[in-house]
C-alpha cells in the first residue's frame, strides 16, 4: 500500500518484539528462544518482505541466545542476519535512545552518544532522539562518527517518489480491496479493519 504510493516507512522491532513482556521503555526485555525459533516466527515476514522494505527500526530486546547485546547494538543482528541472512538494503533506524532502557548496555547506562556510537557501529544508519530535543545538542557534541556513502545512499531512497493519492482515491483502489480480502486469511475478520 504505502510503498505502491510512494511513501516509505520504517517497520519495527526487527526481529519481533511479541514474546517479551518487559516495557523496554524502561526496562531491558530478555527473549531467550534460540536464533531458530525467533527466525521461524517473529522474524519470518523480513524473509519475504526485505526486498520491498525501506526502512526496518531493531528492537531493543536482548535475544539471549543469539547475542548478549541488545538487537539495536548488535551487529550480528544487524549486519549478519538483516543485511546478510536476510539481504535487506534499506536503511535501519535506531530506536529512540531518549529511552533510558534503550542506553543500557551490560547492565550499565550509557550516554546518549556511546548509545549512538553502540547503534551506528552495529550498523544502523541513522539513531534516533526523539522525546528529549534539549539532549541532541549534547549528543551532536560528543559522537565521533563519519557516514558512510551506503547509508547516505540508504537514507537518500527513504524521500517519497510521488505524491500518494487521497484517501477517498486509497479505499477504492483495487490493490486495496484485494489487501482486504487478503486479512482474513491472516487472522482478522474484513469488518475488523474499520472498527
Amino acid at each position: 500500500g504505502a510503498l505502491a504510493e510512494g511513501i516509505a516507512c520504517c517497520v519495527k522491532h526487527f526481529p519481533g518484539h511479541g514474546f517479551v513482556g518487559a516495557d523496554s521503555h524502561t526496562e531491558m526485555p530478555v527473549d531467550k528462544r534460540s536464533l531458530r525459533q525467533i527466525l521461524s516466527t517473529d522474524a519470518m515476514p523480513y524473509f519475504w518482505l526485505s526486498s520491498s522494505l525501506t526502512s526496518v527500526m531493531p528492537a531493543h530486546v536482548i535475544y539471549s541466545k543469539v547475542d548478549k547485546k541488545p538487537a539495536g547494538f548488535s551487529s550480528k543482528w544487524i549486519q549478519d542476519i538483516l543485511r546478510g541472512k536476510l539481504a535487506f538494503t534499506g536503511a535501519i533506524f535506531s530506536d529512540d535512545l531518549s529511552m533510558a532502557a534503550a542506553r543500557v548496555l551490560n547492565g550499565e547506562q550509557l550516554s546518549f552518544a556511546q548509545a549512538a556510537t553502540q547503534a551506528l557501529n552495529a550498523g544502523c544508519d541513522m539513531v534516533l532522539l526523539c522525546n528529549q530535543p534539549a539532549m541532541a545538542d549534547e549528543l551532536l557534541a560528543n559522537l565521533k562518527w563519519t557516514i558512510s556513502a551506503q547509508s547516505i545512499s540508504r537514507l537518500a531512497r527513504m524521500h517519497g517518489h510521488k505524491h500518494p493519492k487521497r484517501l477517498d482515491q486509497l479505499h477504492e483502489s483495487a490493490e486495496l480491496v484485494q489487501a482486504f480480502h487478503q486479512v482474513p486469511q491472516k487472522g482478522v475478520t474484513e469488518g475488523e479493519l474499520f472498527a
